[in-house]
């Protein structure tokens, strides 16, 4: 019966160790998917505000 238990307990560290990896690979892909986008959509503001010259010229990148 001891032993039985120990795989139990085992089993639900795998399953939490696994869905907390899980989590974090999740957060940072939707951080680096986020800031990615924002990089790729501020170049096309660019690049449309220089074709254009009636508007304002672009800040400046920090």
């Amino acid at each position: 019966m001891k032993v039985m238990m120990e795989k139990k307990f085992t089993l639900l560290h795998t399953v939490a160790t696994a869905g907390i990896f899980s989590a974090v690979s999740c957060w940072y892909g939707f951080m680096f998917g986020r800031e990615s986008a924002r990089k790729e959509l501020g170049e096309i503001i660019d690049d449309l505000r220089r074709s254009n010259p009636n508007s304002d010229p672009p800040p400046p990148h920090s």
